[in-house]
């Protein structure tokens, strides 16, 4: 007699299977460790997926120091606007706004996300920093309001994406890199390396409403007489009593769910969109106008989607070494 045991399909840790209700995925816990006073994320437009070739700079790989084979991911990254700056204090409920400066002179596509600004213009933005540096011990973090700049590529978009992104590091030195980067752009040059884990945030292609076979991967019954009920779908969907423990799969939606993928090697940060665009431009994307990174493998969403990236908080290694790319297929 064959064995009983299976692993079950599905994840309990993933319900309830709903429909995202943003398009932009949220960062939930940021690797706020990190002693270097930097931004500690950042955001691009998924563009399409590449192969590539690269020197196997991993020691322990049977590969070491051969070329090897490598899907890879392609995001265009517009710089990010500095628009303004918070600073949190905390209690035992949990983090509080302490104090929130916005910049004045800000592009009249913001406004088509969040209402304009009141009395901007007349923020004394020294007197606010000195009065932070003087409070320092009442501030527990500090996030820059980052504005995406979807208009700079050709997705056709206009209204940009504002998220916080936290300044790691020491709280001093962070106050002083927020006022100086308050009103300009921020390059992602400025904050991830080729050769960086990073982990990335986005929601997942939208299937609609799909079956067990497609949902949950369940084993599609045998065709014969004994089963008239069905093929595509599971023998029994269990008891009635207790009604809340449901434990077997069934259809609903799939897709469109917020998921955050670990480690993902940073492969090229690169600046010249020459070399990345083929003719005609990527298909469903089109052409990419400004900085580019090439992410190692595949990432969550549609083309076009904002993917959301941040270090990485369980990163594999600390030694950041660039990857060699021999080859980049871009036909």
């Amino acid at each position: 007699m064959g064995g009983n045991r299976r692993p079950r399909r599905g994840s309990m840790a993933y319900y309830p299977r709903k429909y995202s209700k943003r398009i932009v995925g949220r960062v939930r816990s940021w690797p706020l460790w990190i002693s270097e006073v930097k931004l500690l994320g950042f955001a691009g437009y998924k563009v399409g997926m590449i192969h590539l070739f690269r020197i196997d700079n991993n020691p322990n790989s049977p590969f070491y120091g051969r070329e090897i084979f490598c899907p890879a991911t392609v995001l265009e990254a517009p710089p990010l606007l500095i628009g303004g700056v918070r600073f949190y204090s905390s209690d035992p409920y949990g983090l509080k706004v302490f104090k929130e400066i916005w910049w004045t002179n800000l592009p009249k596509n913001v406004f088509r996300k969040i209402p304009p600004i009141k009395n901007a213009s007349k923020t004394n933005y020294e007197k606010i920093r000195e009065e932070m540096i003087k409070k320092i011990d009442s501030i527990d973090q500090i996030r820059a309001i980052c504005i995406t700049q979807p208009w700079l590529t050709s997705i056709g978009k206009k209204t940009p994406e504002i998220m916080e992104i936290p300044i790691s590091g020491d709280k001093e030195k962070a106050i002083e890199m927020a006022f100086k980067i308050l009103g300009k752009e921020v390059h992602i040059k400025d904050v991830f390396k080729p050769g960086q884990y990073i982990d990335v945030i986005s929601i997942s292609k939208g299937k609609g409403f799909e079956g067990v076979i497609k949902r949950f991967g369940v084993k599609i019954l045998p065709r014969w007489h004994k089963h008239r009920k069905g093929h595509r779908r599971i023998g029994s969907v269990g008891p009635t009593k207790p009604a809340i423990m449901f434990m077997t799969p069934r259809p609903g939606q799939t897709g469109f769910h917020q998921r955050t993928e670990y480690n993902k090697l940073v492969l090229k940060i690169g600046n010249n969109p020459s070399e990345i665009n083929p003719k005609g431009g990527f298909k469903h994307y089109g052409i990419i106008r400004n900085e580019y990174m090439i992410i190692e493998g595949s990432v969550p969403g549609a083309i076009k989607r904002l993917i959301r990236l941040r270090d990485a908080i369980r990163a594999k290694s600390l030694n950041v070494e660039p990857p060699q790319i021999t080859y980049i297929n871009i036909r």
